[in-house]
């Protein structure tokens, strides 16, 4: 028995040729306006992945204090970003589609519509509820999905991420993965076929598999309450041989670049890893104790699911309070199988982002 917790889904990462603009984009729709860090210094540790090179980067995590995981911007500082070369298809390999929540689907629909220029109607999933699909001006896919938990009421209809299409090979194989790994253990649905809500996406008339994944049991930890609950969906395309997202592209090149998960207890989780065949190919605390990111630190690792989707999972030891007093919470020192005080979430209402 390995002794580890994910505490939920903590963000997911997207590419991008503008951070900052993308940033605003995101704010201004998503309500993705809390600044958690923003770091724009060298990517020393993701070699792997960035053409064996360290890369100069400008980053961000932001969040929204309704509830659910947060964004990872990032764009290349010294590097002209590279678009896909191909147009992605439902069900290609990686992270295809963004889930994110809302309160009041019909009437943040009707908010949206007037803000985007690429929003689908509304239409009924596998399970017959009320979703919808809206995408960026880069072309990144948000599927809005309905969910009435809010951890702070801030007076609108959208909340964070609670979840990701993921495009697999063998649904069967990554299962390893996401439901022995992660805990994603719940069958919500398992269907094959065409589906409706998905005749207006590229790709989408197609036969595919498509499994949704629940957790049996509820996320617990210092962040759980503002995460929430999540899914994972796995689609295998069946008509078709499916691409891989990032096929000749580095980690940060325009897209989804990975899901990450807040956990508790890292190195039980390599354990894990290593006698399953996942091992970390990339370890921040390879040869130390943390991982500094200006006023947060933590360690972060990244596994590679079969197809190659990067997993990012991060062990936080310290986040940022109240930016400008340099004010943290050092979460070594709690009890983290407990949630951290609202009030504290609550203050973070400090670190808003306005943009002109």
């Amino acid at each position: 028995m390995y002794n580890y917790n994910i505490t939920g889904i903590q963000q997911i990462g997207i590419g991008t040729t503008d951070m900052k603009a993308s940033w605003k984009w995101y704010a201004e729709r998503f309500h993705m306006d809390i600044r958690i860090l923003e770091d724009d210094t060298v990517a020393e540790l993701m070699l792997p992945y960035t053409g064996n090179k360290p890369q100069k980067r400008h980053a961000c995590i932001a969040a929204n204090l309704q509830g659910g995981g947060g964004f990872e911007i990032w764009q290349y500082s010294d590097r002209t970003p590279v678009p896909p070369t191909f147009d992605i298809n439902v069900g290609d390999l990686g992270i295809f589609i963004a889930k994110i929540k809302s309160s009041n689907i019909e009437s943040y629909h009707e908010e949206l519509s007037q803000k985007c220029d690429h929003i689908t109607p509304i239409y009924t999933d596998p399970r017959g509820i009320a979703t919808f699909y809206v995408h960026d001006p880069a072309g990144n896919c948000f599927q809005v999905v309905e969910d009435n938990y809010v951890f702070i009421d801030e007076d609108n209809y959208s909340g964070g991420i609670v979840g990701a299409m993921i495009g697999v090979t063998d649904i069967d194989k990554a299962l390893e993965v996401y439901r022995d790994l992660l805990g994603y253990d719940t069958i919500i649905y398992d269907k094959n076929g065409i589906f409706s809500d998905w005749q207006t996406l590229r790709g989408g008339t197609q036969n595919y598999r498509r499994l949704l994944l629940g957790r049996s049991k509820p996320h617990t930890g210092p962040f759980a309450e503002l995460y929430g609950t999540g899914t994972i969906e796995l689609v295998q395309a069946l008509d078709r041989t499916p691409r891989k997202i990032y096929e000749g592209r580095y980690w940060g090149d325009p897209g989804f670049i990975q899901i990450c998960f807040d956990v508790v207890n890292m190195r039980e989780i390599e354990k894990w890893c290593q006698e399953k065949g996942y091992p970390f190919t990339v370890d921040s605390c390879a040869n130390k104790s943390q991982f500094d990111m200006g006023q947060a630190s933590g360690h972060f690792t990244y596994i590679e699911d079969p197809d190659g989707t990067l997993i990012e999972l991060v062990e936080t030891h310290k986040i940022p309070i109240i930016s400008k007093l340099n004010i943290g919470i050092h979460l070594m020192k709690k009890d983290r199988t407990k949630p951290l005080p609202r009030l504290l979430f609550n203050l973070m209402k400090l670190n808003r982002v306005k943009f002109n």
